[in-house]
């Protein structure tokens, strides 16, 4: 016998709950501003344009080092979400889940292609492997267009040890 599904509501709060608790796990994401977009599965990262942000005035241009903390932060939460998932769709409420262990950078590549501009910038994380000890992520960052990245990475993970 199947059990009936959940309302709706139920499961994006779960969903938004945990997603919550991952951002929250990164004092960084705080610092920098970004906050991520949730659709289904799907997350994008944002990072809000602020004065702040900016490395090259002349220009001006994102800092080289915010472009980079940006898409390894979507890294990380992109791989951390992945992980969680399981768990959180079979009905087990947030507080239940164990502590979440953040996977460890082992490097991680930046292409900058671009300036980034001062405007709000978006990134998507797409993960190529994701195993019991190692992880592979490409993220992709852009602003006005999606087809017109203005920065991209590569990142390997160190994936934490899961119970059971």
């Amino acid at each position: 016998m199947s059990r009936k599904p959940e309302p709706v509501q139920v499961v994006k709060q779960r969903r938004d709950a945990m997603l919550g608790k991952l951002v929250a796990g990164v004092p960084y994401i705080q610092f920098l501003g970004i906050h991520i977009d949730r659709r289904g599965d799907e997350l994008t990262a944002i990072l809000p344009f602020k004065d702040d942000l900016i490395g090259n005035p002349l220009l001006p241009a994102l800092h080289g080092g915010v472009t980079a903390a940006f898409l390894e932060v979507t890294a990380i939460i992109e791989l951390s979400w992945a992980m969680v998932w399981e768990d959180m769709e079979s009905g087990k409420v947030v507080d239940d889940l164990p502590r979440v262990v953040f996977p460890k950078t082992i490097d991680f590549t930046v292409d900058y292609l671009r300036s980034g501009l001062p405007r709000d910038a978006y990134a998507r994380a797409r993960i190529n492997r994701s195993g019991r000890r190692y992880g592979s992520v490409h993220v992709e960052a852009w602003q006005d267009n999606r087809d017109r990245l203005f920065a991209q990475a590569t990142g390997h993970f160190l994936m934490p040890q899961r119970d059971g």
